[in-house]
């Protein structure tokens, strides 16, 4: 699979990554060995990039990509993630610099790795600004525990912010066909700053892989609360999903490889994050690298499905506070 270059401080990786989040929360209950199962597809398909986090089901999902990381370390670009902290009580946030290395020694214990290769601040603490939590990333760089540095669902103001203080190699953010606001300020921003763009939920929790209908869409936590996929919202949004499909069907692709690969398509420096526990939807989104789309493409993709015609906003990213983390 191509190589892609992210940020200016020389960490590269595949061209699609593999979120994998969904194989512990989010799209409704999870098999361990399936989920294994996918990943060694993504890997055997060129995937190389994993993305995780320490707040996914409370530590399981580190622990299971331990389980791939044991044998295939060498072959794998390891993201993870802190700043999300769950609890019985529900979910906070804390990016107190006191506290990162301690989140950061945690996640590699469950990982069983001595070095991460991304790691991200998840979301920004409301009270700590995010210079100071990345004062404390910046820490983990120096000692070795951490090779680069991201930030996840930051304003463009954040991001200037957290790049003075260190070198971002990405940021992460909702970013595809259906959910398109980033092109207005953080796309542009990073530009500026040459920091790599790496696109979660790219196939719209689903709904551009045009599979999804009335009958699983509240299969997932993710799409239930989501207003585009509810209602006259989702009429029109599944409307534009029919208009893709002969698009694809010319390019002899799916909806969901014509959705990644007008992602990669956006520029050298997008990655986009997809996940899923089926192995052969794994290869499927892999294999959209392959698709190398011309100009000519994209004029009709935007006609046939233009950024105006998607209905509903998503969800808020933050996290519902229900108090302070640990």
């Amino acid at each position: 699979m191509e190589r892609r270059l992210l940020g200016i401080d020389g960490f590269t990786t595949s061209a699609v990554g593999l979120g994998c989040m969904g194989f512990s929360q989010g799209y409704g209950p999870a098999d361990d060995g399936e989920s294994l199962r996918a990943i060694s597809r993504a890997l055997d398909a060129g995937v190389t990039l994993l993305d995780t986090a320490m707040s996914y089901s409370r530590g399981h999902n580190e622990r299971l990509v331990a389980r791939v990381l044991a044998e295939h370390r060498g072959q794998v670009e390891l993201a993870t993630k802190f700043g999300i902290v769950r609890g019985d009580g529900g979910a906070g946030l804390d990016g107190r610099p006191e506290n990162v290395r301690g989140y950061c020694e945690a996640s590699l214990s469950r990982l069983g790795t001595d070095v991460i290769d991304l790691y991200y601040l998840h979301r920004v603490d409301p009270d700590v600004p995010v210079a100071e939590s990345v004062g404390a990333m910046a820490e983990l760089v120096k000692e070795g525990k951490v090779r680069h540095l991201g930030l996840s669902e930051v304003t463009a103001e954040q991001l200037e912010q957290a790049a003075a203080v260190h070198p971002i190699t990405a940021v992460q953010f909702e970013w595809s066909l259906l959910w398109r606001q980033p092109e207005e300020d953080v796309v542009p921003a990073a530009r500026r700053l040459g920091i790599g763009l790496v696109p979660y939920s790219p196939l719209g929790r689903g709904l551009l892989t045009a599979t999804l209908d009335h009958t699983t869409i509240d299969s997932s936590d993710f799409r239930r609360g989501d207003p585009r996929f509810h209602g006259a919202e989702l009429e029109r949004n599944l409307a534009q999903i029919d208009a893709l499909r002969a698009i694809a069907d010319d390019r002899g692709a799916t909806v969901g490889q014509l959705a990644l690969a007008w992602l990669l398509a956006q520029g050298p420096e997008v990655v986009p994050l997809p996940g899923s526990r089926n192995p052969d939807r794994v290869a499927e989104n892999a294999a959209a690298a392959d698709i190398k789309l011309t100009e000519a493409d994209l004029r009709r993709i935007e006609e046939a499905a233009p950024r105006a015609a998607w209905a509903g906003d998503r969800t808020s990213f933050a996290v519902p506070v229900t108090g302070r983390g640990a």
